[in-house]
């Protein structure tokens, strides 16, 4: 008759003892999980209300790293094997222009807060254009009359934020701070609920 060796492990033995003490580990990261976040958010909100000034040029200098990082990119793909002439060309045009607007923002970070706002604006215009000539173009599509308010606002406030770059992002700062210290609480809240749902799960199995 064989034996179990004596070095084995009680999760071995007992296959449902060992599914409890994973559940357990993945019911405290998880409680745990959203409350990092949301003591993140919090504090995020709660910088860019304090000091919205601040908050802007942060912006900027994060805008120019991603400028720069993506004109890189851009660059080193317009060498690419697998790209046509036309395509190569573009895309040196691009990663070039990319790179010299990046490091036109390290350089004044006050000017690369307007930079930005016109960036969102174009964007965000776009975008509103886009997404309400396809609402309008086709019957089917969920919620049709939504997809067209919904664009037509996009396009509004892109429009806004390219004709007021420097005030439209300062109130989107401040916006952003209170809707970041909302969700933050909101979050802690549910890290709580979820620690608590958790807890009476595994004394109940």
């Amino acid at each position: 008759m064989t034996h179990a060796p004596d070095n084995q492990q009680p999760s071995d033995r007992d296959p449902e003892g060992a599914a409890f003490g994973l559940l357990g580990r993945l019911a405290h990261s998880a409680w745990q999980a959203v409350l990092f976040a949301g003591v993140a958010s919090l504090i995020l909100g709660v910088l860019a209300l304090a000091w919205p000034g601040a908050t802007l040029l942060a912006a900027g200098i994060l805008f120019g790293i991603y400028l720069l990082v993506s004109g890189v990119f851009q660059l080193a793909a317009a060498f690419g094997a697998h790209v046509s002439g036309g395509l190569r060309v573009m895309a040196f045009i691009s990663g070039a222009l990319a790179v010299v607007l990046g490091l036109f923002c390290f350089r004044d970070a006050a000017r690369s807060v307007l930079l930005l706002a016109l960036w969102i604006g174009i964007g965000w215009l776009f975008r509103g254009i886009t997404q309400t000539i396809a609402a309008a173009s086709d019957p089917a599509v969920p919620a049709r009359g939504w997809q067209i308010f919904l664009g037509i606002v996009n396009a509004l406030a892109g429009i806004v934020l390219i004709v007021s770059p420097v005030a439209s992002v300062a109130v989107l700062v401040v916006l952003t701070g209170i809707w970041l210290v909302v969700v933050g609480a909101v979050e802690i809240v549910t890290a709580f609920q979820i620690r608590g749902r958790a807890q009476r799960i595994l004394q109940g199995l």
